[in-house]
């Protein structure tokens, strides 16, 4: 099975990668959209050149593809790049940090030979719903790995798979500026799912109380350094990474 996994640098579309790799599929390409709008519906906005990181690490080429993130206008960029017809050379050099090193790097160029999408989903219908009709249109077929996971099951599985998962940006009563950039171990992970509990909200962030970006993980050979500062304002904050690159080992 020849996939490319629509990956942010977040847990879910890395948890997603390693999925396929550990199914034995052929991964072409790690697939992300670099929004250069305000916001987007369906794709993460903030450090996705993380992504960019994680395809060097784990050896697979990156497809970056430039949106403004319109409403309905974003998943046909994303087929348009699926297909071949956007400059992924182009889109990297006017997206990609000047701080960023992009040492590996390897870019996917010309129309993905694949049978498969597959994404990190988990309960969004506007984004899941979409995505499928693309894939329809493209005829092949559309995999969502972690939908309908158990919320506190999924993030617990993350520290003891080996993943190196850190808060980008938290935006929900009970998470307060202590969470930036904090790396979700065990003791996090439980404490994170009391503060769900108490707070009444998902303990994977899927109503966007939280974003992540993941440093390490099974399926990479080198880890991601970032530097950067954090920014609160009132009852929100983000992790602002100014640089990154590979460790020069494991």
């Amino acid at each position: 099975m020849r996939v490319a996994v629509l990956c942010s640098g977040g847990k879910d579309s890395t948890y997603a990668t390693w999925w396929s790799i550990m199914r034995g599929w052929d991964v072409q390409a790690l697939v992300t959209l670099c929004v250069t709008g305000d916001d987007s519906m369906m794709f993460q906005t903030g450090g996705v050149c993380v992504a960019g990181l994680q395809s060097a690490s784990s050896e697979i080429p990156w497809l970056p593809i430039i949106s403004e993130g319109i409403e309905e206008e974003e998943v046909l960029d994303l087929q348009r790049g699926l297909s071949g017809e956007t400059e992924p050379e182009k889109d990297f050099r006017s997206f990609w940090p000047d701080n960023w090193d992009s040492e590996g790097i390897v870019l996917h160029e010309g129309m993905l030979e694949i049978d498969a999408l597959v994404s990190g989903a988990l309960r969004s219908d506007y984004q899941r719903t979409r995505i499928e009709r693309m894939c329809s249109r493209l005829g092949i077929k559309s995999f969502s790995p972690l939908w309908h996971h158990d919320p506190d099951d999924h993030i617990r599985s993350l520290p003891s798979h080996g993943f190196d998962v850190r808060l980008s940006s938290v935006s929900s009563d009970g998470l307060d500026s202590k969470w930036l950039g904090r790396k979700l171990g065990f003791s996090e992970v439980e404490e994170l799912i009391g503060i769900s509990s108490k707070f009444r909200f998902n303990a994977d962030g899927e109503g966007g109380e939280y974003e992540t970006l993941v440093l390490d993980s099974p399926h990479m050979k080198r880890r991601i350094i970032l530097e950067g500062d954090m920014s609160w304002h009132r009852d929100r904050g983000h992790w602002n990474v100014s640089s990154g690159r590979l460790s020069s080992n494991r």
